[in-house]
């Protein structure tokens, strides 16, 4: 069987460069593609029924043609709420994965390259963050802010903040008394111009590995938070609410938290396979002993 001129392309670039594209890498791409297509079809309004509207006569529908998914117990069809979720899991990963790396890649080199005082205070905040439990932090942010989606961005930012922290610590730790950091030193070279040019792009690689493989955990954050109450609100349809529904009528209907169920799945198995290929790709002592 010939392969298509755009499959053809795809893979002769990604061969160009080294990228080992196994079936793995592949079905993670299919999958993250699809969330992207839902997101997509989400924001130009293509769903084949409207996602509020109620249908109180039809409800608790199993799957069919009409209903690809079935119907909740308000008779909303449960495929288009899934597919205007997708919306706020991309944007609460994207947002709170994006925010919480720049903070602590910010936080975690200025507490690498800079004094001492200031990096003890750094390791102490991130260690307190680290060891308290993400549901109390989350309860505690939503009784102060009160629940929307701006506050789940917030809880995975404090939450997430301090592993990229770390890292970006260690990283900067490892290499402050380089050679080649110590020359530009001696050149005259101040610590903003060091960190921009030589400690960030050399640190920068493990942490976006990290942060494409967290983006289903945050995205799993924002279910249980909205599953919880503690998140987005009906009825605005997020992935949390639908498993929610789903969950109180699991035993009339238990098709309801499959259906709910299978985004979550999906994105997860997408950005891991797809993470572990990037990682791949990204770290070239992994792909010598890999080749």
């Amino acid at each position: 069987m010939r392969s298509s001129p755009v499959g053809a392309l795809l893979g002769g670039w990604f061969r160009a460069r080294g990228v080992r594209l196994d079936a793995s890498a592949w079905i993670g791409a299919v999958l993250i593609g699809l969330m992207f297509l839902c997101v997509f079809a989400a924001l130009a309004g293509l769903m084949p029924h409207d996602p509020y509207a109620l249908d109180v006569m039809n409800r608790f529908q199993p799957p069919s043609l009409q209903h690809w998914l079935g119907t909740d117990n308000l008779g909303r069809d449960i495929f288009s709420r899934i597919v205007l979720g997708s919306r706020i899991a991309l944007y609460v990963s994207i947002v709170g994965v994006g925010g919480a790396l720049l903070a602590g890649l910010l936080v975690g080199t200025a507490a690498g390259y800079g004094p001492r005082g200031l990096d003890n205070i750094v390791l102490l905040v991130t260690d307190s963050l680290r060891t308290f439990p993400t549901i109390l932090l989350a309860m505690v942010i939503v009784m102060v802010i009160g629940p929307s989606i701006n506050t789940i961005v917030l809880i995975v930012i404090v939450s997430t903040m301090p592993g990229y922290t770390r890292i970006a610590r260690t990283q900067t730790l490892a290499l402050r008394n380089q050679t080649f950091i110590q020359t530009e030193r001696s050149l005259g070279a101040g610590p903003v111009r060091i960190i921009l040019r030589h400690i960030l792009p050399n640190i920068l690689t493990p942490l976006l590995i990290i942060a494409f493989m967290d983006i289903p955990t945050v995205i799993a954050i924002e279910a249980g938070l909205s599953f919880l109450g503690l998140g987005i609100r009906p009825p605005t349809p997020s992935w949390g609410t639908v498993l929610q529904d789903g969950y109180a009528f699991i035993r009339n209907t238990p098709w309801l938290l499959v259906a709910a169920s299978i985004p979550l799945i999906a994105t997860t198995l997408g950005f891991t396979l797809a993470g572990e290929a990037l990682r791949d790709w990204l770290d070239p002592r992994r792909k010598d002993l890999v080749s």
